[in-house]
């Protein structure tokens, strides 16, 4: 379990210390409406469970962009092919200057390993490797709400060595 619990706290939460757990806000920029709707399953699903996970959905990048000028993400999922930018590289360079969040590539775009290495090149704040969208086990993201929310710590800075969500 992701989740670190306090001294002689069980799984329930119940009885001693119990140490604070930062909500983790995600900002996932996808177009496509059946992807849409399983995340959002899967949030809803983390959140009856209690895993800190936030999820906020975006469809097109100006709507992502609207959202990371008014609010601070700790982590920004981002589909590369959507409908009011083709290029990935821009699409990265445009999110990648709206603030200090980690950014994930998550696409079924062929060149998306590409732009993830070029924005790597030019210092961007970016997961080192990019997910392609169709090998997502949503099913797995419904049924165990903490593997949902593994998927995103592998994400974050300082996971590159931890093992990968079993599709």
């Amino acid at each position: 379990v992701s989740i670190r619990r306090g001294l002689g706290e069980d799984r329930r939460g119940n009885t001693g210390r119990v140490l604070r757990v930062k909500l983790m806000k995600v900002l996932w920029v996808e177009d496509h409406e059946p992807v849409r709707e399983l995340l959002l399953v899967a949030a809803d699903k983390a959140a009856r469970a209690r895993v800190p996970v936030d999820l906020v959905m975006a469809t097109t990048l100006m709507e992502a962009e609207n959202r990371l000028r008014l609010e601070r993400f700790d982590l920004v999922i981002l589909d590369l092919t959507l409908p009011d930018s083709f290029d990935g590289d821009m699409t990265i360079a445009r999110v990648a200057n709206m603030g200090k969040h980690r950014i994930a590539v998550c696409s079924a775009q062929p060149e998306r390993d590409q732009a993830v290495e070029t924005a790597l090149k030019c210092g961007a704040n970016l997961a080192p490797k990019a997910v392609f969208k169709a090998n997502l086990p949503f099913n797995r993201f419904i049924q165990r709400a903490e593997t949902f929310h593994d998927f995103l710590l592998e994400q974050m800075p300082g996971a590159e060595g931890k093992i990968a969500v079993a599709a």
